[in-house]
């Protein structure tokens, strides 16, 4: 077997010590833009071309569908090429560095189309400049989340590191979303729905792009000092082709952990796209909330992401991560269903009452918390998977293993984005609707399809997350063969 480290290499890898704090935020500062990305697009854009521009809600959900499922094609490529790269810059910092400028110019012409585009060009703009963005982000964050998969060979380190990045997903998205709706999507004199006004969208466009390309260049100039201990791939290890990246496919789908986290979260993606395609809808039309009270919703988030931040590491100490997966899966999927359940039984607070915003927000701090767990906790399993593979090839594939699961992330959070237009049309959802003048029925299909639907495919990505089988006991004999394989290495 190849020759992968060498004796630095050897203690560096193997150090269980805990990482700077200055190391683990300036790593989780780069999801910040990952969520800017996806926010600004998946609820802002959507919203934006359906509702202001008049592009059909089946269209602007096949733009965003044609941008993550393409976008998700190339991840396990960018993966398997990052695994493999050779520079003074290690193999992931050299794309963490070219990315940032593209990505900013992607976010900002998305939302500034040429005018009087007739609609087949308005929605091949909004689509071009999704795929474009989506690719751009792929250059960045494959390299990225596999940085944080090999950044500690700690149990509970890696749930440390993975706690600050989703801290920062969360800021990226909640700051966003607090921001858009504090600064430019508030009410006006003409517009009483701030998401309604055309002139809103291009000066927030240029405040995501700048902060985007900031918080990238900063997450990737802030940890290159990591760069000297990070795992390098081994010296006879053939960089990428075609062949090499089947073969590394091969070697991903081989460990039966790692095609259960995937399954169900193909399922758990599915829920996720569908929920964040309707959400903006339903918050604006069932509910008939305002922008101000929208942006409220950062306070329940805030609360459940500082919980999630917190209490992933204790709980990773006292459970095996399958448990908390199962149990935070589940959750998050009946949660968020719980206020329109109740309202359809009859026991939520009316719309317009001082109980309403109130209620839903305790209900996100709960989802919030859920969620937050939950990737905590699978994204510090891909690292152990990691490990599991390391002791069978020789090979780390930190990229593979956390890039197929963003191409199906991707793959699924499109396909739900689809279902989300799809359903907006099928229902008679009116383009450029008025909150109030939507006729009930439509909004009534609205929560039925948001709300208790979506559950099912929650449930079935708990049934398969509980195949999951690495547990404490395991890691430590993966960890153990992998010290005895090293120095056994380093002796030939």
């Amino acid at each position: 077997m190849a020759k992968a480290v060498t004796g630095g290499e050897l203690a560096n890898r193997d150090d269980e010590s805990p990482l700077s704090f200055k190391t683990k935020f300036s790593f989780g500062v780069g999801a910040i833009a990952e969520l800017i990305a996806l926010t600004s697009v998946g609820s802002f854009a959507m919203f934006y071309y359906n509702q202001v521009l008049g592009l059909s809600a089946t269209l602007a959900g096949l733009a965003i569908t044609m941008g993550l499922v393409l976008d998700g094609v190339t991840d396990p490529l960018m993966g398997s090429i990052s695994d493999r790269t050779r520079s003074r810059l290690g193999r992931r910092h050299p794309y963490m560095f070219v990315a940032p400028i593209p990505v900013g110019i992607s976010i900002f012409a998305v939302f500034n189309p040429p005018e009087m585009l007739p609609a087949v060009w308005l929605f091949a703009w909004f689509s071009g400049f999704v795929i474009l963005l989506r690719f751009c982000m792929t250059l960045y964050h494959v390299p990225h989340l596999a940085l944080g998969g090999e950044l500690s060979s700690s149990y509970t380190e890696r749930t440390r590191v993975m706690s600050y990045n989703n801290f920062c997903s969360w800021i990226g998205g909640a700051g966003t979303t607090w921001i858009a709706y504090t600064f430019f999507f508030h009410a006006t004199p003409e517009f009483a729905r701030g998401l309604l006004n055309p002139d809103a969208y291009a000066p927030f466009s240029v405040v995501a792009s700048i902060t985007a390309v900031f918080v990238l260049f900063a997450s990737a100039w802030f940890t290159r000092d990591q760069i000297p201990r990070l795992p390098k791939p081994p010296s006879n290890l053939p960089r990428y082709s075609p062949f090499e990246f089947f073969r590394d496919m091969g070697k991903a789908f081989s460990n039966m952990n790692y095609v259960w986290l995937l399954v169900a979260f193909f399922f758990l993606s599915l829920m996720l796209g569908l929920r964040s395609g309707l959400g903006i809808y339903v918050n604006t039309f069932y509910w008939e909330l305002t922008s101000e009270q929208i942006r409220l919703f950062v306070i329940g988030s805030a609360c459940g992401y500082f919980t999630g931040f917190f209490a992933s590491t204790g709980l990773h100490g006292q459970f095996d991560k399958k448990r908390v997966i199962v149990v935070t899966a589940l959750s998050l999927s009946v949660i968020p269903a719980m206020p329109i359940v109740l309202r359809m039984m009859g026991y939520f607070p009316e719309n317009h009452t001082e109980a309403l915003v109130p209620a839903l927000i305790a209900f996100a701090a709960l989802s919030s918390a859920a969620g937050s767990i939950l990737n905590i906790s699978v994204m510090s399993a891909l690292a152990d998977i990691a490990d599991e593979n390391e002791v069978r090839y020789g090979l780390r594939q930190e990229g593979v293993l956390y890039s197929t699961r963003t191409l199906f992330s991707k793959i699924d959070n499109a396909i739900g984005h689809f279902f989300a237009g799809i359903t907006l049309d099928l229902i008679g959802f009116p383009a450029r609707g008025r909150s109030g003048e939507v006729p009930d029925d439509v909004l009534w299909h609205l929560g039925l399809i948001d709300s208790p639907l979506a559950i099912i495919p929650g449930v079935i990505a708990a049934f398969f997350y509980g195949k999951y089988a690495i547990d404490r006991r395991v890691y430590e004999a993966n960890r153990s063969r992998l010290v005895a394989l090293r120095v056994e290495r380093l002796r030939d």
